[in-house]
């Protein structure tokens, strides 16, 4: 597919429309309304939107911001599946291949964050945490196409 801007050549971007695309075939799946349902809608619309307008600032405490409400996003994608699949709204099973990718992006943002943001040793998250199948030389990647 052709990118059009510079966001589109992220792909830590493109892990997070992969996600909002999936998420979108699942919640279509969800006959129950449920605040987590919707709100797992939010969160995930948020997550690629965040990224693509952090990619457009041009101070890195702007970047940073963004990123950091990204990986918020994605912290709350996690605990929605999380809420779905304990009230039995969705197979606990059907959820992980969800919360791996959400790892994926998680990783890349705290990769970014650290080369973007002043505050990235007050996050939580320890990278390491997220090291499931992930090349960290991806994320360097990541950093260096999200400055130009």
């Amino acid at each position: 597919m052709k990118t059009y801007f510079d966001h589109e050549k992220l792909d830590v971007y493109q892990e997070a429309i992969a996600f909002c695309g999936w998420i979108g075939e699942l919640l279509s799946q969800i006959s129950a309304k449920a605040a987590a349902k919707d709100h797992l809608d939010r969160a995930s619309t948020s997550l690629p939107l965040n990224i693509a307008q952090g990619n457009g600032k041009f101070s890195t405490v702007d970047r940073a911001r963004f990123l950091e409400i990204a990986r918020g996003s994605a912290l709350e994608c996690a605990a929605c599946l999380d809420v779905l699949a304990v009230r039995k709204l969705v197979a606990a099973e059907r959820i992980l291949p969800a919360k791996e990718r959400l790892v994926r992006i998680v990783n890349m943002l705290m990769g970014m964050l650290k080369r973007f943001s002043g505050r990235a040793q007050f996050l939580r998250e320890d990278e390491g945490l997220y090291a499931i199948d992930y090349d960290q030389g991806a994320g360097v990647n990541n950093a260096q196409a999200f400055c130009s």
